[in-house]
């Protein structure tokens, strides 16, 4: 049996172990999901803190209900370690890493290359490597990928490697994790395959596209598109203000449009973990 059917089956049968590297806002929900439909999570982070909450059964997230990781930890089905020599482990490895900015405005890549590099060093034959973190067009295929290939495994044979972005609405239960459709991709047929078979899981429906570089650009055109109507209804409220015209009207009045326009309502400005910064992952 070959390394993908054999992964599959992993999968199917529920007998795979998923990793998930950050336990922040993505990896946190991410972790209890896959619990929840009964697959065992071993979650990595490097916060000590982190570690230790999930271990007594709390959550530091408020998204992710302490009840559901208590009993995501008292049915053996969550584990959180600061240990990088267990990555050899889990059958999938979930990068939910920070890609923030640098001091010039640059996409600062680093915590997903250390990750990368960590996982490389320990990578095996059958294991899928997903990155779920924002970023720019490229990053899979050509910063990722040159990393877990150096180790001589060759990737949709040996080891599989895919994208998938994050799509978490943090302070927000509506829609379900489950019912937020996801995007994903594998820079083989092998890696999308694997990688469709691991979100089917957790997932009501995924939308599986021809390659990471159309994840990553999906992903940006989501949170790009927010941030520019953003932007122009807060302009347009500053205008409306001077001429005494009452913005929620217009907005109100514009939305009644059955088709080509999309409310946006004012606001104190951009805000989030993504949505300011996209802009410059793009350029």
């Amino acid at each position: 049996m070959d390394e993908l059917s054999k992964l599959t089956a992993k999968l199917a049968d529920k007998s795979a172990v998923i990793g998930v590297i950050g336990l922040g806002y993505v990896g946190l929900p991410l972790s209890v999901e896959f619990g929840r439909v009964g697959l065992r999570v071993l979650g990595f982070d490097v916060d000590p803190g982190k570690v230790r909450a999930l271990q007594a059964g709390e959550s530091y997230i408020s998204d992710v209900p302490a009840a559901e990781v208590a009993s995501r930890v008292k049915a053996g089905r969550l584990e959180a370690t600061g240990d990088l020599d267990r990555l050899a482990e889990p059958d999938v490895l979930c990068i939910c890493v920070p890609t923030p900015l640098t001091e010039t405005r640059d996409p600062d890549l680093s915590f997903v290359v250390d990750t990368v590099d960590e996982i490389a060093k320990r990578l095996r034959k059958g294991q899928l490597v997903v990155l779920e973190s924002t970023t720019y067009p490229g990053t899979t295929s050509e910063v990722v990928l040159p990393r877990l290939s150096a180790t001589g495994l060759k990737v949709g044979r040996d080891f599989f490697c895919g994208y998938s972005p994050e799509r978490v609405n943090p302070g927000s239960l509506d829609p379900p994790f489950a019912e937020v459709p996801r995007v994903v991709s594998g820079v083989t047929e092998a890696c999308r395959e694997a990688t469709k078979a691991l979100y089917d899981l957790i997932i009501t429906h995924t939308v599986v596209v021809s390659s990471p570089e159309v994840a990553e650009m999906t992903k940006l055109l989501e949170n790009i598109f927010r941030a520019v109507n953003i932007s122009l209804v807060n302009e347009l409220k500053t205008i409306c203000l001077r001429m005494g015209i009452d913005i929620w009207e217009v907005i109100e009045a514009a939305a009644t449009k059955p088709y080509g326009f999309m409310p946006f309502l004012p606001g104190p400005g951009l805000g989030g973990h993504c949505i300011p910064i996209d802009p410059y992952y793009l350029s």
